[in-house]
């Protein structure tokens, strides 16, 4: 029975990765996809690889997740709490999939484990939480819609007397870097949250301990289900991102991705804070978009969306903490 319930934990991970995978992959590619530089198949293609080869990048981000959130659970227990978790951020991502909001992954996995773990009588800690979650929750929006503006605002000025033609073209070939860095940003941040939840379900089995490398079986799976579900593709998402919020040129377009890439690789690699992608380029292309005019982007769409991200916190957490409940009752 223990290592029935450890292989439907890490089954349910990775189905958790992939719909990670179709919801987040817009991220990426939305703002190329809108701006014509990709092709939304070739554009796909392309984050699937940058997001596997991201996957493997680092590890510090999957500690984070693992020992930094809740106390470790012991047990069919523990078991029950992890499936709990994933069940409450897999209910979210396919809810907000659903109705083509660009709600956060990461927060729905983090609001699912803080939930399950209550549920379950697990200590939360919270200190880590506020820390490595919620502070990161608030900054990096703020973050992206001002180093978008600086960056764009940069842009114009450095190009403000070139051909606007040729500059569109230029930035159209350049975006296929920056969308790059963006996807391989991804899978540096979403690959490891799932590593992080497999390890803590390998510990609770005894198959491993903290401290030793993440298995490179466990980075393979994750990585190449956190692809599969990328190129499956989350246009819903991608027509939110791409048009609702803001017509974004190519220019723009570049300076939204490379302020997302550049926000994701400096909190994973310096502060090992598992930040929200979702946030951080929704939060630049508002940015970016400011500087052609305050009232260019589409507020009310931004305002539905950042309430989407105050929500999935808690509305994972209650699920979550309901499907403990159900397990509990009819498994443990």
């Amino acid at each position: 029975m223990d290592t029935f319930a450890l292989i439907v934990t890490i089954a349910v991970a990775l189905f958790f990765t992939y719909t990670n995978g179709f919801h987040d992959s817009a991220n990426a590619i939305a703002t190329s996809v809108s701006t014509r530089a990709l092709t939304p198949r070739a554009a796909l293609a392309m984050a699937a690889v940058m997001n596997l080869a991201g996957a493997f990048l680092g590890s510090g981000v999957a500690k984070t997740v693992s020992e930094g959130l809740i106390e470790t659970p012991d047990g069919g227990l523990g078991m029950g709490i992890l499936f709990a978790a994933l069940f409450g951020a897999i209910v979210w991502n396919l809810v907000t999939w659903y109705f083509g909001l660009p709600s956060s992954s990461s927060h729905a996995l983090f609001g699912g484990l803080v939930g399950a773990a209550l549920a379950g009588g697990t200590t939360v800690l919270w200190n880590g939480v506020v820390d490595k979650i919620i502070l990161p929750m608030f900054l990096s929006p703020v973050v992206g819609i001002v180093v978008g503006y600086l960056v764009m605002t940069a842009i114009m000025w450095i190009f403000r007397r070139a051909n606007p033609h040729k500059a569109k073209r230029g930035f159209r070939i350049a975006q296929t870097v920056s969308a790059a860095g963006m996807a391989l940003g991804h899978g540096l941040q979403d690959a490891q949250k799932t590593m992080g939840v497999v390890v803590m379900a390998l510990v609770i089995s005894g198959h491993e301990t903290y401290g030793d490398p993440i298995p490179v079986w466990v980075k393979i799976v994750c990585a190449l289900m956190l692809s599969l579900g990328t190129y499956a593709g989350g246009w819903r998402i991608m027509r939110t991102l791409g048009r609702k919020i803001i017509e974004l040129d190519p220019p723009q377009g570049f300076a939204a991705e490379t302020t997302g890439a550049a926000i994701m690789f400096t909190t994973a690699f310096l502060f090992k804070a598992p930040i929200s992608t979702t946030h951080v380029i929704t939060s630049a292309i508002m940015g970016v978009g400011a500087t052609k005019r305050v009232n260019a982007v589409r507020w009310g769409v931004a305002k539905n969306i950042v309430l989407g991200w105050f929500i999935t916190m808690p509305a994972a957490a209650l699920v979550a903490a309901a499907a403990f409940g159900l397990v509990k009752l009819t498994v443990l």
